[in-house]
C-alpha cells in the first residue's frame, strides 16, 4: 500500500511514518522541516497550491493520512488564532480531498470540549468536509498523544507531555490547570499509529473514532505517575487556567485558547475503535515509563 502522510515532520506524523514504513510504501509530506527517517520518501509541498496537489495525485496513493492540522497564527495582541489561520487550515483540508484518494483524518477529542475554541471548530469543520466528500474515509480523534522523541528528529513544536515530564523531573511543584481534577486519557503515539494502520489495512469504514489509552487520569495523577517513573517525588501546583493561558502567549508550543479550557474533562471511550481494529492501547503507567526512558536517551 502506498501511503501519503501529511505533517510528516510533526511529532505524531513522524512516529506514524516510522511505523508505517515497516509495512508500506510511505511518502511523508512536509512544508518547511524535512522528514529524515529510514525507509521514508520526503516530499516538500504546499497543499494549498493546485500544482502541488497534482504532484501528490500523480503519486497515485492508496490513501492519504492527514495529520497536518495544527495551524497557529496568533493575533498581534497575543489573542486566539486569526481568521487567516483558520482559512489556511481549511485550504489544506481542501487540498487533501482534492487528491481524490481515501482519507484517514487524525483529529482530536477536543471536538467534544464544551468550550468553543478556534482549534476545536477547525477540527469539526474538517470532519464535516470529510463526511461530505464522497471519498472513503475514517477519522481518529486522539486524546493527548504522548511518547518518546525519535532519535535525530526534532519537531518545530515541543510536545506538551515532554514539557510536563521535564518539569516533573526538575521541580518539586509542577503546574497543572485549575484544581488538577480534570481528566485526560492519554494515548501512546505508537498505539495511535497502530490503530491508524489497522484502520487503513482493514478498509476505512466511514466512521469517526475517539482514541485514548486504557486508563483516564486527573492532572494531579499524571504528575504523580510521571514522578514515579522518574524515581522521585513531585506534587501538582494548581494554577488558574487564565494564568496558564497568559504564560502560554510566550511559547509557540502551547495554545492559550486550549489552556483556558483545560479544566474540562477530556476522556475517550477506547471500545469502538478496539472492536473495529482488535487493538487495545496501553495505559499511562506503562506508557509513562517508556516516555521517561526515551527522553533520557534523547538527552
Amino acid at each position: 500500500m502506498r501511503l501519503v502522510i501529511t505533517g510528516g515532520s510533526s511529532f505524531v506524523g513522524a512516529h506514524l511514518c516510522r511505523r508505517a514504513a515497516a509495512r508500506h510504501d510511505v511518502v511523508a509530506l512536509y512544508h518547511s522541516t524535512p522528514v529524515r527517517l529510514p525507509g521514508i520518501t520526503p516530499l516538500r509541498v504546499d497543499l494549498r497550491r493546485p500544482r502541488d496537489v497534482e504532484r501528490v495525485r500523480d503519486l497515485r496513493p492508496d490513501a492519504v493520512v492527514h495529520t497536518a492540522a495544527r495551524i497557529r497564527a496568533p493575533s498581534p495582541d497575543g489573542g486566539p488564532p486569526s481568521a487567516a489561520a483558520a482559512a489556511i487550515n481549511r485550504e489544506m483540508m481542501a487540498g487533501v480531498l482534492a487528491v481524490g484518494a481515501p482519507v484517514l483524518y487524525l483529529g482530536s477529542t477536543v471536538v467534544h470540549w464544551p468550550s468553543k475554541t478556534a482549534y476545536a471548530e477547525a477540527r469539526r469543520a474538517d470532519e464535516a468536509d470529510l463526511r461530505a466528500s464522497g471519498l472513503p474515509w475514517a477519522a481518529l480523534r486522539p486524546c493527548a498523544p504522548y511518547g518518546p522523541p525519535l532519535m535525530h528528529h526534532r519537531p518545530r513544536h515541543r510536545e506538551s507531555f515532554h514539557r510536563l515530564a521535564e518539569l516533573t523531573r526538575l521541580l518539586p511543584l509542577v503546574p497543572v490547570p485549575a484544581d488538577g481534577r480534570a481528566r485526560r486519557q492519554p494515548i501512546h503515539v505508537d498505539d495511535l499509529a497502530e490503530l491508524a494502520l489497522r484502520l487503513l489495512e482493514g478498509g476505512l469504514p466511514g466512521e469517526a473514532y475517539d482514541a485514548g489509552g486504557a486508563t483516564a487520569h486527573t492532572f494531579d495523577e499524571l504528575v504523580q505517575i510521571l514522578a514515579r517513573a522518574h524515581g522521585r517525588r513531585a506534587w501538582p501546583l494548581h494554577v488558574p487556567t487564565w494564568a496558564l493561558a497568559l504564560a502560554a502567549r510566550a511559547s509557540a508550543d502551547f495554545d492559550p485558547e486550549l489552556l483556558r479550557a483545560a479544566d474540562a474533562d477530556d476522556v475517550a471511550d477506547p471500545g469502538p475503535v478496539a472492536a473495529r481494529t482488535g487493538f487495545v492501547p496501553r495505559g499511562f503507567v506503562a506508557g509513562a515509563a517508556d516516555l521517561v526512558v526515551g527522553l533520557r536517551r534523547h538527552g
